[in-house]
């Protein structure tokens, strides 16, 4: 049970929705120090929004890369913040806004509505801070609880259905670049989900890790035509994923599903249930979900696919605690390849 407004993860500002050790507190502190200095949040919503003046702001919450604040105005609505020192507006919370417009687009699963990012104004006396902060405002969702599985079933299911209405719906990737985490998640458009996933997803995190004996396991996993036996038989179409769908991510708004701090990209529907192993859905979820979305030949195989590369990920930001998953998970793919 929450005792707040909001879901851990939307106070954290980051996918994990995880409070950083108490080592690296003290840089949370500086950084809501530093933010209080100027506040160009409040003075881009005085002046682009119709709810009047900023009448007061509360700490909600951070993680080592941004801080979390929750807006009141004169008009009584309240505006969700993130503010972010030593980030730009394009490294930090574009990833972030592309991904929540690209799930809203889709008019099914509730997700905060975006209004603006952009950068922070420099600090009084400039110095080396200058030009080096980011914010993001979005719709403040009062987020209670667990939401019913089987709805939220059905309305992802009808997310990863509805047909991407851009100039590369016909391609897998995505707007920029964005992060899984704290990890650079590259996403480069291209017709070949196979190809995007080794490259992009799984090369691309061992790459990272650096680990021989991970590379040595996964070497016959990335030859060219292993990975395509996974997909024999059926045909993807890319949908829009969150890309970190876990149970710190999902609440609910007024008893309805709501989703959030994403890892957005268009990719296989499969892919998003790659964190699933902390997401608790249960049986009404999945009887509601494939009513909409069938199951299709070598669903299973492909789980350990997708959650290979979240547990690579995990090892790349947690350390060896995951090391065992991903070796495991590596040798049960290889020996499917036989």
């Amino acid at each position: 049970m929450r005792s707040t407004a909001i879901a851990p993860s939307q106070v954290a500002g980051a996918p994990w929705g995880r409070l950083p050790a108490p080592g690296r507190r003290q840089k949370i502190a500086r950084v809501v120090i530093m933010a209080s200095q100027g506040d160009g949040a409040a003075a881009w919503i005085e002046q682009n929004m119709d709810v009047g003046k900023v009448t007061g702001t509360k700490f909600a919450g951070g993680s080592s890369w941004s801080s979390a604040y929750i807006y009141s105005t004169s008009s009584g609505r309240q505006l969700f913040v993130k503010t972010a020192m030593g980030r730009d507006p394009e490294a930090m919370f574009r990833g972030e806004a592309e991904g929540l417009k690209a799930m809203h687009a889709t008019h099914t699963i509730r997700v905060p509505e975006v209004f603006h990012y952009g950068a922070l104004p420099s600090p009084p006396g400039g110095g080396a801070l200058r030009g080096s902060g980011s914010f993001i405002v979005m719709e403040y969702l009062n987020l209670r609880g667990r939401c019913d599985q089987t709805e939220l079933g059905r309305q992802l299911a009808r997310m990863h259905l509805a047909e991407p209405q851009h100039e590369h719906a016909a391609q897998f990737g995505f707007f920029c670049d964005n992060t899984i985490g704290g990890t650079p998640q590259p996403n480069p458009w291209t017709d070949d989900w196979v190809e995007f996933f080794r490259e992009h997803r799984l090369r691309h995190q061992l790459r990272l890790a650096g680990n021989s004996r991970l590379n040595q396991l996964a070497e016959p996993l990335l030859k060219p035509g292993a990975l395509e036996t996974f997909f024999q038989g059926i045909t993807v179409r890319p949908s829009v994923l969150h890309g970190d769908l876990w149970s710190g991510n999902i609440a609910a708004v007024e008893g309805q599903p709501a989703i959030f701090d994403p890892a957005t990209y268009f990719g296989h529907h499969e892919a998003e249930w790659g964190m699933s192993w902390c997401a608790g859905f249960g049986g009404a979820f999945w009887a509601a979900y494939h009513e909409l979305v069938p199951r299709e030949q070598g669903f299973e195989a492909r789980a350990d696919l997708y959650e290979l590369y979240h547990k690579l990920n995990h090892f790349n930001l947690f350390g060896s605690g995951y090391l065992g998953d991903c070796e495991r998970l590596l040798s049960r793919l290889v020996k499917k390849l036989k």
